[in-house]
């Protein structure tokens, strides 16, 4: 069995040997393993592997992709066609991250952080701190 080493997965992928082992042990990728135990991987790892980065920068967790990649059958790389198909569920979430963006963008100058608006305004913006029951931050910039 020839396969991929994991030094090789590692510096093909941008994907840190830590990170390999971490996402085998959670089952997002497979390994053979020699008579040494050593690992191997076939080369179609390398687009499983991006499949995790790439959900992961959408915001998706380890466990929702470890879904998506589950709903593949027998466990397969993803193809073209797959990665539209579960793509297409991501971008509602997307859409929220570009909008809660926004909205921080365009109140980043009027808060402090606090709570409320400003300090000059917090007195009618928010009386008797009537916001706190909202929980704390910034929470005029996440939706209600």
């Amino acid at each position: 069995m020839r396969g991929l080493t994991i030094g090789e997965v590692a510096e093909r992928s941008g994907v840190s040997t830590s990170a390999l082992r971490f996402y085998e042990g959670r089952g997002l990728i497979t390994a053979e393993r020699t008579a040494g135990n050593q690992r191997r991987y076939a080369p179609a790892v390398l687009r499983r592997i991006a499949f995790v980065r790439a959900a992961q920068r959408v915001g998706l967790t380890l466990e929702e992709v470890a879904e998506a990649l589950d709903s593949l059958p027998a466990g397969r790389t993803p193809t073209k066609a797959d990665w539209a198909r579960l793509s297409a569920a991501w971008r509602t979430r997307l859409d929220e991250q570009l909008a809660r963006i926004e909205r921080l963008r365009d109140h980043l100058d009027d808060c402090i952080g606090c709570g409320c608006l400003s300090l000059r305004t917090c007195a009618l913006r928010n009386p008797g701190d009537e916001v706190a029951d909202r929980g704390p931050g910034a929470v005029f910039l996440e939706p209600s």
